[in-house]
């Protein structure tokens, strides 16, 4: 039996050497990755760590304000028993404090694939896929108030301040694709950063380069004034004469590490204005795809339309791709609620996860799904 303290030690080593390596990245040469994407520097894929990555890229598809995991992937047959009884045990006063009697849920669940996993009717594209998910039941939090429980989902910390776990991602494994930043986060409509804001993006004390980049995916512009008004050798002029500045005053600064990282996200920024209208211009995807994401997938800023640019992302080398559906926050009325929640989400879930299958990027690519 592996004890707690020793698999901890023993992950903790592992990432430890990985972020390690990380800080001998500019001295190695510039590369050309097997995809023919660019590979600067000082965000090169690590040629060494302690163990082979088996995830190269992150989609987190956070749902915001807690779902209910009774009602979705966590079945309680206890509670089918106990219905509608006053409760056996006394619970752990909350923020509201009303202890009533005990609800089942009113969704029935179906073992799903070969695993038999069980998986709320309320998900019934996800249950075609059900072979491909990993249920983590044994989560919980010390906190019961939003912010807090979002930073402590995010960062592993109740309050802001440390890096968040695109940054890690970032910081540990670079990125494969000189032209876009490591981590993503694609920010649309309704779909704005939840309680804890920008912060949950942070790169808390890494390098500041490795903070979240957010894509308004709803605007016809994912950045404001990425589309150049000038020529490019114009562009060029301008960027090498800001580049001789900059450098005069990083060495000014003592190399300060926040003004090289400023410098770092120009130029960046200066690569962006090519990639990034092709990565938001959906025009090129065939209507097979999105058929398969469903209606709202045609509509710029769905969760559907996110997911199909999360893909996107992935396939162009990005290391860490957030993106969000708010409103998981039943308070009241949740059996209608939580039903057109899940209309929203589950479609486009299992399409995200059959597309990147058939591109040959699951195998690589590690989906999250959760709030």
């Amino acid at each position: 039996m592996v004890s707690r303290r020793y698999f901890l030690e023993q992950s903790s080593a592992g990432f430890g050497a990985a972020a390690f390596a990380a800080l001998h990245r500019e001295a190695q040469a510039a590369d050309v990755s097997s995809s023919g994407r660019t590979v600067l520097p000082e965000d090169a894929a690590l040629q060494t760590t302690h163990h082979p990555a088996a995830a190269r890229h992150v989609i987190f598809c956070f749902m915001s304000g807690g779902v209910s995991h009774i009602d979705t992937f966590d079945p309680k047959p206890e509670l089918r028993r106990l219905h509608g009884q006053p409760m056996p045990v006394m619970i752990e006063r909350t923020q509201f404090n009303n202890n009533g009697s005990v609800m089942a849920s009113p969704f029935e669940f179906t073992p799903s694939g070969e695993s038999g996993l069980p998986i709320s009717g309320i998900f019934p594209n996800l249950q075609t896929v059900a072979d491909e998910l990993a249920v983590i039941r044994s989560m919980t939090t010390p906190v019961n108030e939003h912010a807090q429980g979002n930073f402590f989902m995010h960062t592993g910390f109740p309050t802001m301040g440390y890096p968040s776990a695109g940054a890690w991602c970032a910081y540990g494994l670079g990125t494969e694709n000189a032209n876009l930043p490591g981590y993503v986060v694609l920010q649309s409509g309704t779909a704005v950063p939840p309680h804890g804001g920008v912060s949950l993006f942070s790169n808390g004390f890494l390098p500041a380069r490795h903070q979240g980049s957010i894509l308004q995916a709803d605007k016809p512009e994912a950045i404001r004034n990425i589309r150049p008004a000038d020529s490019a050798d114009v562009q060029q002029h301008r960027l090498n004469l800001a580049r001789s500045f900059n450098n005069r005053f990083l060495k000014a600064a003592s190399n300060d590490p926040q003004v090289e990282a400023a410098i770092k996200n120009y130029e960046t920024a200066f690569r962006m204005q090519s990639a990034v209208p092709e990565l938001t211009d959906l025009s090129s995807e065939p209507e097979w795809v999105f058929d398969m994401y469903g209606p709202n997938s045609r509509t710029p800023g769905t969760y559907a339309a996110n997911c199909i640019l999360a893909r996107r992302l992935a396939e162009r080398g990005v290391r860490f791709v957030q993106l969000f559906h708010r409103g998981w926050d039943q308070h009241r009325d949740l059996p209608n609620q939580l039903r057109g929640q899940c209309r929203d989400t589950d479609q486009p879930s299992a399409a995200l996860i059959m597309d990147l299958e058939q591109r040959g990027l699951l195998d690589d690519t590690l989906v999250v799904w959760g709030g």
